[in-house]
């Protein structure tokens, strides 16, 4: 029995992302994923500004005249949401959690999906894959990965990225749209190879989630810190200047080496903060989709 509770706040996400797919993205999505390549539809007669490299020779030697060969983009995708559920995600210093930003985000891309009548698929995961959602089309479908991602409690404390997508090249054989949602905060040589192994395979864009106290530590005094996915914990002085100097530099320096692993393999990502509206950095996503293409 699903609570009631559960419920209301799927329809809030619903109602909410709902809004933001038809007045902000529409239209976008559709335009920044074709579908897998163009299918013949029929020949029809030439006329004056039709493409003459679509002309067909054998028709219109037969009839005596010129035609063309009409074609229709064979649309239908596959589009996987692969999340990272680990305890990390369970943190945030403004209104929103880590996690609770990921899945409103993940309820615009599958409402997107299905509107331009692609399927869509859930793999969620922390250090291996707790829960698989073959990719169907459908209000209903996408209303049970809502559902999901804000009820399922994770088993594990850790985060395996090369898992996840190991797991996805096992299940998705055809290429699909694979969005990668996590705060990576993992190290890179740990899931780098499995991450090129998937971009061959598939379309796959990385959306790091990120907080903005996982950046800089505030003067406070003295605080315990635990990390949610060890259990380990530390009491730390804050008011030493050279601590949140320190804490600073390292983190700039893990987010640097992240961008320049997806630079190196010519990876765009779409990065969201917790404090700030998702909206904007996914419209330019889509933008500069659009623009490539």
């Amino acid at each position: 029995m699903i609570p009631k509770e559960l419920l209301k706040k799927v329809r809030q996400i619903q109602i909410r992302t709902l809004r933001t797919v038809n007045d902000v993205l529409a239209g976008q999505y559709h335009s920044a994923f074709r579908g897998r390549g163009m299918e013949f539809e029929e020949v029809c007669p030439y006329q004056y500004g039709d493409d003459v490299r679509l002309i067909d020779w054998n028709v219109s030697a037969r009839y005596g005249e010129p035609f063309i060969k009409k074609f229709r983009e064979e649309r239908e995708l596959t589009v996987m949401l692969v999340v990272d559920v680990s305890p990390s995600g369970l943190f945030g210093s403004e209104q929103q959690f880590k996690l609770d930003v990921a899945t409103e985000l993940c309820a615009v891309l599958a409402f997107s999906a299905i509107r331009s009548n692609d399927k869509v698929g859930l793999i969620l995961f922390a250090d291996t894959v707790e829960l698989y959602i073959p990719a169907k089309k459908g209000t209903k479908h996408v209303l049970r990965i809502i559902r999901e991602l804000l009820y399922h409690q994770p088993q594990g404390s850790g985060t395996d990225i090369s898992e996840a997508l190991s797991f996805l090249n096992r299940v998705t054989r055809r290429k699909a749209v694979c969005f990668l949602v996590s705060d990576f905060l993992a190290l890179e040589s740990e899931y780098e190879p499995a991450l090129r192994i998937a971009r061959r395979r598939h379309d796959l864009i990385p959306i790091v989630v990120t907080d903005p106290r996982e950046m800089t530590l505030p003067n406070v005094g003295l605080i315990e810190l635990e990390d949610p996915e060890t259990g380990e914990a530390a009491l730390i002085d804050t008011t030493s200047r050279s601590l949140r100097e320190r804490y600073a530099n390292r983190m700039r320096a893990q987010r640097e080496e992240r961008e320049t692993m997806f630079r190196r393999m010519d990876t765009s990502t779409i990065d969201i903060r917790t404090d700030r509206s998702y909206v904007e950095p996914l419209v330019r996503f889509f933008h500069q989709r659009e623009r490539r293409r």
